[in-house]
């Protein structure tokens, strides 16, 4: 095994221009899948509430009934589309077994956790943000129910940008442009969110391109979705700050923003200031000069 030195991000993909999956044409590959993506959405949303409501009545638990519609809807697209017109299946979007090792899954939860951890770190210590008292409360429930909104969450969110359609462009254009351009509709996603603003957007860009070179550098979307799960984690679950201008429960503590938005992020919470910005472009860079390890 070697280390490729990030030839992975900076060359085009093999096979250039040459589709895979017979001679069906990518827009119709596409267009199956965003049918498929429908279907599987609209069957989630019948199905959900019902079996929620049941859930909720019998634990107590309310289920994050729009989160798991989405990942539903876009697993149920992914996979009939790969039953039908794309043989290469879950290999092709790097959601198959063998890219699913520890290793994809530690590296891309520790780049996530610290991108976002460390520059936090910073802006308390310089007393940009703060940590303030709440009412008392139980924080490990707590952070189990953060975590089980996360993990779908983050699922729909790779799979919408960083899957089957991200495949496609990469065959096309090349994993540079495919990057740059999932990352460019991941940001957009986010423009409805409280609080948005052209440097909230423009830093979620930023991190669809972080999380897009995880991809490339693991050959794993595991690694990504870990790295997007344990990055709003660090924010939702520790720090107990908004992400992406949404606030979650805050039993004990709660960090709040002490300095400057163009550094702390604001209302939006840390992952939209500069600092966060920094510490996701040292990651980029981390991974461009290490590369990843090909599995031999």
């Amino acid at each position: 095994m070697s280390v490729s030195g990030g030839e992975e991000l900076l060359a085009p993909s093999p096979g250039g221009r040459e589709w895979r999956g017979g001679s069906v044409a990518p827009a119709w590959k596409f267009a199956i899948f965003l049918l498929a993506c429908s279907v599987g959405y609209l069957g989630a949303r019948a199905v959900l509430p019902p079996v929620a409501a049941w859930v909720e009545g019998a634990t107590g638990v309310r289920l994050p009934t729009y989160v798991l519609t989405w990942s539903i809807g876009m697993l149920v697209g992914h996979w009939w589309t790969f039953r039908v017109v794309e043989p290469d299946g879950w290999r092709l979007v790097a959601l198959d077994r063998a890219a699913c090792t520890p290793r994809a899954l530690l590296v891309g939860g520790a780049l996530g956790a610290a991108a976002v951890g460390v520059p936090s770190l910073a802006l308390l210590g310089i007393g940009w943000l703060r940590v303030e008292a709440m009412p008392p409360g139980d924080v490990g429930r707590e952070a189990l129910l953060t975590l089980a909104l996360l993990v779908p969450a983050a699922l729909w969110e790779e799979l919408a940008t960083r899957g089957y359609a991200f495949a496609l462009l990469r065959e096309r254009l090349g994993a540079q442009a495919a990057i740059v351009l999932t990352s460019v509709a991941f940001g957009l996603m986010h423009l409805e969110n409280a609080g948005a603003t052209l440097q909230s957007i423009a830093v979620v860009t930023l991190a669809g391109i972080f999380l897009g070179s995880i991809l490339v550098a693991m050959r794993s979307l595991y690694a990504a979705w870990a790295a997007h799960v344990a990055w709003n984690f660090v924010m939702a679950g520790v720090m107990h700050t908004s992400v992406s201008g949404t606030g979650l429960g805050a039993p004990n503590y709660r960090t709040v923003d002490a300095g400057p938005d163009w550094a702390t992020g604001g209302a939006w919470g840390p992952e939209a200031g500069l600092f966060a910005a920094a510490g996701m472009l040292l990651a980029i860079v981390f991974l461009l000069r290490r590369g990843a390890r090909p599995r031999s």
